[in-house]
Order: structure tokens, then sequence, then C-alpha cells
């Protein structure tokens, strides 16, 4: 009953919206607006000082002498581009301020030549997001503290959606013609965490509520599970084609080779697990040889212990002898020299 008064109450949407929004971009749009692009290598950013998207946004917890350092890590290595997680709740509680420091941001990464893609909501790790002090990490325990936005309660809530939709619109129109961001990923992974295609009504509306807000980046939600429902709502709504790849080279190129198909400008938003044998060595380069932009998971070893893998903790909390995302530690010595040499050489070559 609950989804069939959601589907309801989003076709209502649907009919209230349709006049106001934008359409999607043209194949050819897209193609033009990525053929001005240089070619985007990046990371996922979170500072080290953050455990999650609520510590890195909320006031008392913003450190823009840290994301400074660290962007700075970045710009040194060759990267340009950053894809970086808002979350609803700060913007609820305080929407000036919120704005305010997502600019400081925005003024930081641009002086280190950097653009950035913004994530609005994420289905991802530890549900019901409170505001507030945020927990500290637990010892060799992958991304103890991210939290999901909305969370389940409002997932399934279409009554609570007016902040979320106020959340949306605002933040495109506000940062909506801005050069600094190149794009908006609505939506990380909507149907993680069980929710399957039972996410799709958010997830349409987002979609919804974004094109009304007629941002002029383009707008898109990755594909990385096979959810068929969730995968067609992103492929008949997204103007670039953004996906996650954790695998071999070989099975990314055949990823792309797939995706080639959409013709579409194509954007691999997570990749990068060594443990996985997904390695800048090999996958930087199928990367290149197609013109995907190549966003890694994770710049800095920090609160987020993205360094231990998803699924082998390390409870007495020892630096892992391989990796499994990460670059840089927070002084900014780093995991792989010859990863930083490989870095930087490939992405000076034209």
């Amino acid at each position: 009953m609950k989804r069939v008064v959601l589907s309801i109450l989003l076709s209502c949407t649907l009919l209230t919206n349709a006049t106001y929004a934008a359409p999607r971009w043209s194949v050819e749009k897209a193609n033009q607006w990525y053929s001005q692009q240089r070619w985007l290598v990046g990371a996922n950013f979170i500072p080290s000082t953050a455990i999650n998207q609520l510590e890195m946004w909320q006031a008392e917890t913003f450190d823009p002498v840290t994301i400074d350092r660290e962007l700075g890590y970045g710009e040194k290595i060759g990267m340009n581009t950053m894809r970086v997680f808002l979350h609803n709740l700060p913007y609820e509680q305080d929407a000036g301020g919120y704005t305010q420091r997502i600019e400081e941001y925005l003024t930081i990464a641009d002086r280190h030549h950097i653009k950035t893609i913004f994530v609005l909501f994420d289905s991802c790790w530890n549900d019901n997001p409170k505001l507030g002090k945020q927990p500290a990490p637990k010892p060799g325990i992958h991304n103890s503290g991210w939290v999901r936005a909305p969370g389940t309660k409002r997932l399934f809530d279409s009554r609570t959606w007016d902040g979320l939709e106020k959340y949306t619109t605002n933040i495109l129109k506000t940062f909506g013609s801005d050069p600094r961001v190149l794009a908006w990923d609505l939506f990380n992974e909507p149907s993680n965490s069980g929710y399957l295609d039972a996410a799709v009504p958010l997830l349409r509306a987002t979609f919804i509520w974004a094109r009304a807000a007629n941002p002029q980046q383009p707008l898109t939600v990755g594909y990385w599970n096979d959810h068929p429902l969730s995968n067609q709502v992103i492929s008949e709504n997204s103007d670039v084609v953004t996906f996650h790849n954790y695998d071999t080279a070989d099975k990314l190129e055949a990823q792309i080779k797939e995706l080639q198909k959409m013709q579409r400008p194509l954007i691999c938003t997570e990749y990068m697990a060594r443990t996985r044998g997904s390695l800048f060595e090999t996958s930087l380069p199928v990367f290149k040889k197609y013109r995907v932009g190549a966003i890694n998971w994770g710049l800095v070893k920090g609160k987020t212990n993205t360094i231990f893998a998803w699924d082998k903790p390390m409870p007495d909390a020892a630096e892992p002898a391989v990796w499994f995302h990460d670059i840089f530690r927070p002084d900014g010595t780093v995991f792989s020299q010859q990863e930083i040499d490989f870095i930087k050489a490939i992405t000076k070559q034209p």
C-alpha cells in the first residue's frame, strides 16, 4: 500500500512539474559539452578529518585548512576533478550557512584548478543520519561512520520530501551556472542497502526536481549493479553516463564498450580497489584510450578508514600491507611512489 501511495504522489509531482522542467540533454549537446572538457581524472574526496558527509559540512567541523592542503596533493599529481558528497541535513538545518561553506569549498578547489561533481543523495552504509557530533571511527572498519542520505525513513515517506525537494532545487539553482561545478550526480547507488528498485520513486522525483532547477551542468546517476527498473530510470534521465567499476582492466574495457552504445560521454565515478585488481597502472590506460573520465575512490587516508577493504575488517587497526583505497597519508607521504609517478606521467601526456 505504501508503494502505491508513493507512486500516486509521484505521478502528481510529474504532472505538476512537467511543464517547468528542462528537457534531458540531447546526445549532441552532451557530446559537445564533453568535447570542451579536459580528460577528467580525479578522486572521490572527503578531508581526512571527516568521518562522513555530515562531519565534512557541519559548521562545527568544516575544515577548510585540511581541504586546501589535501586538494593540493591531488593537483600536484595531475588531478583536475573531485567527486564530493553533500547531505540534505545540513541544508535543512541552516541553508544559508551550508551554501556559504559549499562556496568556500569551491573557491579552494578552483584555486587548485579542480572542478567538482557533487552528489546529493546516497543509499550506502549507515542508516538514520543525525546532525551533531559524529561517532569516532571503528578501528579497522571500512567507512564505519558514513551515512545515507536521506535514510530509510524518509526514502519511504513522501510526506517528508518537501525538505528534500527544497534542498535539491535550491542547491542546483544556487550553483547551477557555476563553472566550478562540473556535473550533478543526483543519487549514489540508489538501489544499494537492500532498497533495490523500491528506491525508484525518490530517484524519479530527484530527477524531476533537478530538471526544474534547470542547471547548466549535466545531470547523472551512476550505474553500479543490475537492478532493471532503477537502471531504466537512470538511462532515460541522465545527460551523461556515469558508472562504477572495481574490476580488472579487461572487465573495465568490456563495460566501457557496452556503455558506449548509448553514444553519450562516459565518466567512471568510482574505481580503484587494489586487492581486487583494480589499479591505477592498469585502469588509467583503458580510461585514456576511450577518453572516459576516471574518478577513483579515495584521495587521503583518514577517518573514513577506506584503506581497509569492504569485507575484511582489521580490528587491531594495523595498516594493511596493501591499501584498499586512497593514495596519500595526511602528511602528504604516499602509499606508493610508483603509483604517483605513473599518475603524473599519464595525466601529463596529451
